[in-house]
């Protein structure tokens, strides 16, 4: 007999999620695994028999619960599931499915809505860190109508600021994981490369797309048909994962198939977006990028990654740095050219101890509630 679980499907940013209450899923994590693989329908490259959308940007979920510590209202978990094989990724955090957290949980009930803006005071389990969502509300609820518009995602919306500025060593515990700037792999067909490993908000290693024998504006479906290409990229990626400590083998990248993200970095240049046919010029943006996720190029950019990238460009001799015109160190709008379009991080880097200190790491997000109910396991 099916069991009825009390979900929300809401769109946070550039992706798609479910979001669950905690209370209402088992409290045995690997039952609890089992039920939300059956509620997005995996394994299944269509995810036909559940809520999954058959694409890595909308087989999300957050676990949500009020919270008892002091300095946080509400603690949520983050998932990635994947879609071709059973399992549920935790060693991550995505910062689009977490500017909808705030609003999900103003709605539900589990934090006052205080006009004209609540501050929600978020726990994220999977890094034990504490961010800060600026998000408007009007009569109790969270205020989706605005006029605010995010590449990726049509029309516009109320504009929700999330702050990832304490999660600098979410993943690793340190900001700079191999205590370097830059390291070397080595890759069959390409040879000895450079690449740079930072950890703010997400962990991320760049590489300069030119050395991957690509010109950085590339559109998913250009490198998605290529499998050659793809099992490269994957290769600088599970190396990067190994010196990072994220893995336990360079060749074991499957143990962490959703991060750390490869970015491939290269300077401002014009192109046209794949959504929506836009013509993105040079000197809108400091840097072109272009990310991996779950072994395919990310169709924009994840919202943790673009915080990671942005503070990853003001530290001086990374890869990265190297790129951004206007890497001052001082706080200041990164603004990043993606296949979708542009992404602006507000970002501020300082030395400190003889190490750096974030001092701003700020996306502006929209989020939709598209469906509330109950989804039947």
């Amino acid at each position: 007999m099916s069991q009825a679980i009390r979900c929300v499907i809401l769109r946070g940013g550039t992706s798609k999620g479910v979001y669950l209450l905690e209370n209402d899923l088992p409290q045995d994590a690997a039952e609890r695994d089992r039920v939300i693989l059956r509620i997005f329908g995996s394994p299944d490259a269509r995810q036909i028999n559940g809520l999954g959308g058959a694409d890595p940007l909308t087989s999300k979920v957050a676990v949500v619960a009020p919270s008892r510590r002091p300095d946080a209202d509400i603690e949520y978990t983050f998932g990635q599931v994947a879609i071709d094989h059973a399992k549920v990724y935790y060693k991550s955090l995505c910062g689009n499915i977490t500017s909808g957290v705030g609003p999900f949980a103003i709605n539900m009930g589990l934090v006052k809505a205080v006009e004209p803006v609540t501050i929600v005071r978020m726990y994220n389990r999977n890094t034990g860190k504490i961010l800060i969502a600026e998000t408007p509300v009007r009569d109790g609820r969270f205020l989706e109508e605005g006029d605010y518009a995010i590449a990726g995602v049509p029309g516009t919306g109320a504009r929700i600021n999330v702050d990832f500025s304490g999660t600098a060593g979410a993943l690793t515990g340190k900001f700079l994981p191999t205590g370097r700037v830059r390291d070397r792999v080595e890759v069959e067909g390409w040879g000895d490369l450079e690449i740079s490993i930072v950890d703010a908000a997400t962990c991320q290693i760049f590489v300069r797309a030119a050395d991957a024998g690509l010109a950085g504006t590339e559109m998913p479906a250009d490198v998605d048909k290529n499998p050659e290409l793809l099992a490269r990229l994957e290769a600088i990626r599970s190396q990067g994962a190994y010196l990072a400590g994220l893995i336990s083998d360079p060749a074991a990248g499957a143990e962490s198939r959703n991060t750390p993200h490869l970015v491939l970095v290269s300077p401002a240049r014009a192109y046209v977006t794949h959504l929506e046919q836009k013509q993105i010029a040079a000197a809108d943006i400091d840097f072109t990028v272009r990310m991996m996720f779950m072994q395919i190029m990310h169709k924009t950019y994840a919202g943790t990654g673009s915080v990671c990238t942005a503070i990853a460009s003001l530290t001086p001799g990374t890869i990265a740095h190297e790129f951004n015109r206007r890497n001052t160190g001082k706080i200041q709008t990164v603004r990043l050219g993606h296949p979708g379009g542009v992404i602006e991080v507000e970002a501020g880097l300082t030395e400190e101890n003889g190490g750096y200190k974030v001092t701003r790491a700020a996306i502006g997000r929209t989020a939709r509630q598209i469906m509330t109910g109950q989804v039947f396991v």
